[in-house]
């Protein structure tokens, strides 16, 4: 499996430029499935289902599946930060493609997504001139960029542009188990 990491503040869009990536990955006949961080409390679960039902009545992992997808709940007894490198563990193994939302910090591959600041808007800086893991810069404003790179610049605009590029560069995007700790 390809592992590519987009990484960038709140509101570089993100989450958007994986979501315009993903069907054209599939497209290709790709499999893709999508790692995200998630910096609060979350929920898929809601009040008054079974499955929500059972989780507070104590179940460590809720599985619930149809005949069109599977969810897996799963209650930490203790709060737990897991890895990307854990999260990506969890996944079907026959997928292509993995995409990583967020894990900024990581040792992936990644696409650092930079916008401008809007007038008024503090600046923000950039990774790329420190992070040896930044493999190209997606942004819709090439000519601001705060710090000049030789690293591709892709336009963030063109989604096609990039899943160009992660699939030409697909070589560089192999996930080596062994290199991140195995599996879980």
């Amino acid at each position: 499996m390809k592992v590519a990491c987009f990484a960038g503040f709140s509101n570089s869009g993100k989450t958007t430029l994986i979501e315009q990536v993903i069907p054209l990955l599939r497209q290709q006949g790709l499999r893709v499935s999508v790692v995200k961080h998630a910096h609060h409390r979350f929920d898929i679960d809601h009040p008054g289902k079974d499955s929500h039902r059972h989780r507070e009545a104590g179940a460590f992992e809720v599985v619930i599946a149809s005949d069109r997808r599977l969810a897996l709940v799963r209650e930490f007894e203790q709060p737990a930060q897991l890895t990307v490198h854990q999260m990506l563990a969890e996944l079907y193994e026959g997928v292509d493609w993995v995409l990583v939302e967020g894990f900024k910090e990581s040792d992936l591959l990644k696409i650092e997504v930079w916008r401008a600041p809007a007038p008024g808007q503090e600046a923000r800086p950039v990774r790329y001139p420190e992070d040896d893991f930044v493999a190209a810069v997606a942004t819709d404003t090439p000519d601001r960029l705060p710090v000049p790179t030789q690293l591709p610049v892709l336009d963030l605009n063109q989604p096609a542009q990039v899943a160009q590029w992660l699939l030409a560069q697909g070589e560089r995007f192999e996930y080596h188990w062994d290199q991140h700790g195995g599996l879980l």
